[in-house]
């Protein structure tokens, strides 16, 4: 739970949900048959649009999908901030995974060596960002990606997300 911080001037290549434009969100309905349409199962989901902002509510078959959800929401057209309140029977949240921002001249294989110190292990993070990924080579600057294994110390370095103060120890 938490909210992830997205910026609203996205790359050409960032999906454009139908009804999204450059500062607002795309309608509710039109973010879960996105959603619907790389196979998640949003049942269980309420999704909230306020301008550039969309919130996720209930619950959701497991961590990864979780996370996935929130990625693929905020990698959307005109969204600059999720507010996850989603829930998964295997989610600590204290625990994220972690996420890295795509700059220019990243590659998989770059984000590889960068985390796990050993660029062959791109296929890890590839795998683990499908169906949000469709090739290794297409990402693009800005796009936030899950990377299986690392701490959520790296999630905030990569300036996606902080815990929140009480699970930070900053209460």
């Amino acid at each position: 739970m938490g909210i992830f911080d997205f910026f609203t001037g996205k790359s050409k290549a960032a999906p454009a949900v139908a009804g999204a434009t450059d500062n607002a969100a795309a309608p509710a309905d039109a973010l879960a048959k996105e959603l619907q349409g790389y196979g998640f199962d949003v049942s269980g989901v309420d999704i909230e649009v306020n301008g550039d902002t969309v919130t996720l509510n209930g619950a959701v078959n497991s961590r990864a999908e979780l996370e996935k959800i929130v990625l693929a929401v905020g990698n959307s057209k005109g969204v600059a901030k999720v507010e996850n309140n989603l829930i998964a029977p295997d989610h600590d949240p204290t625990q994220p995974s972690g996420i890295h921002v795509v700059v220019a001249g990243d590659t998989l294989w770059k984000i590889a060596e960068a985390h796990y110190g050993d660029g062959a292990r791109y296929e890890e993070i590839f795998e683990a960002n499908k169906p949000l990924l469709k090739h290794p080579d297409k990402i693009y600057p800005g796009q936030r990606l899950r990377i299986p294994g690392a701490s959520g110390s790296a999630l905030a370095q990569a300036g996606g997300w902080a815990p929140p103060a009480e699970i930070a120890g900053k209460a």
